[in-house]
């Protein structure tokens, strides 16, 4: 072989040296753009679930101030009594719904109530249990100075005006009232025609 050869050869054998490929200075930038890149994306992630749970958040505080309105208006449009439902008043003794009546009434009921009244009363809580079980029975009665009471209310009266009874059904509006109020004894006065020669006028009121 020549010597130039085995030269090419020894060339050929050593080891080739790598140079490196990076400096621990651009590894320390890429790290650095890592970690900022991972913190963006927890951030973000971090950012949408908060957006989600204020508007779900938001959505429920909606639809409770929703059923407050709803609860409001359905509260407006029940019957209240001196600030107290129908149901309340039921379960009220007669001590409690005196002291919310009218001064009128309250001193009238002071004083007791009469036999005929009582007897009346008897008669209406039997017509009261009736309509539980199903018979709608209507209670006739002289008695007009009665006051209406809470058990009274969706039951059927027959009030005496002097001439007919005049059925009347109990509304929860007219507890603390008289049963009188609903049965007028009079009537509106209607004139008609004067009738031939009631009046000089009429003479001369042609024929038909």
């Amino acid at each position: 072989m020549a010597p130039d050869e085995e030269f090419d050869n020894e060339k050929k054998k050593e080891p080739e040296e790598k140079e490196p490929s990076e400096k621990p200075e651009e590894k320390k930038e890429i790290k650095e753009e890592l970690e900022e890149e991972l913190k963006e994306e927890v951030e973000e992630e971090f950012k949408e679930e908060l957006e989600e749970k204020t508007e779900l958040d938001e959505k429920a505080e909606l639809d409770e101030k929703a059923e407050l309105d709803s609860e409001a208006e359905l509260d407006k449009l029940r019957f209240h009594y001196r600030g107290f439902t129908l149901d309340e008043l039921r379960k009220m003794n007669m001590d409690q719904i005196v002291q919310l009546l009218p001064s009128r009434a309250r001193r009238s009921l002071k004083r007791g109530l009469a036999t005929r009244q009582k007897k009346l009363i008897e008669r209406l809580r039997r017509a009261h249990r009736a309509k539980k079980r199903g018979k709608d029975l209507i209670i006739r009665t002289h008695i007009r100075d009665l006051i209406v009471f809470p058990e009274f209310v969706g039951l059927k009266i027959g009030i005496y005006n002097g001439k007919d009874f005049n059925i009347v059904e109990i509304l929860p509006d007219m507890i603390g009232h008289y049963l009188g109020e609903f049965s007028l004894t009079r009537r509106r006065v209607q004139h008609g025609s004067p009738g031939i020669g009631a009046t000089k006028s009429s003479k001369y009121v042609p024929l038909k």
